[in-house]
């Protein structure tokens, strides 16, 4: 039986993207951050709903949107500053802050 060979993702980003430090792969590497953020963000909207035992519909009456714009929410897609404020709001959130690392926490609301 013949191997497979297989090819390090480090290769594969290289060849498509160029090497690090290139523009288009900072550009790459970056949206792929972004991404992983919006789904982390989605996931704990989700989280918080779930744990509230409120439904999708629910949550989407609550902020004024359809039950598939909370679908995409909650998968990362279409995740903006003003829908992550609307959201936890909507889920009761009395106050939130941000991490900003060395320029410390800022108050959202």
């Amino acid at each position: 039986m013949a191997q497979m060979k297989l090819t390090p993702l480090a290769d594969v980003l290289d060849e498509f993207y160029g090497p690090k430090g290139t523009s288009r792969r900072d550009e790459h590497e970056r949206k792929v951050a972004e991404a992983v953020e919006a789904y982390r963000i989605g996931a704990a909207i989700k989280e918080v709903r779930k744990q509230e035992k409120i439904t999708q519909e629910e949550l989407g009456e609550r902020m004024g949107i359809g039950k598939s714009q909370i679908s995409k929410i909650e998968s990362g897609k279409d995740v903006t500053f003003s829908t992550i404020v609307r959201a936890f709001k909507a889920l009761g959130a009395k106050t939130a802050t941000i991490d900003l690392g060395k320029m410390g926490r800022v108050a959202l609301w």
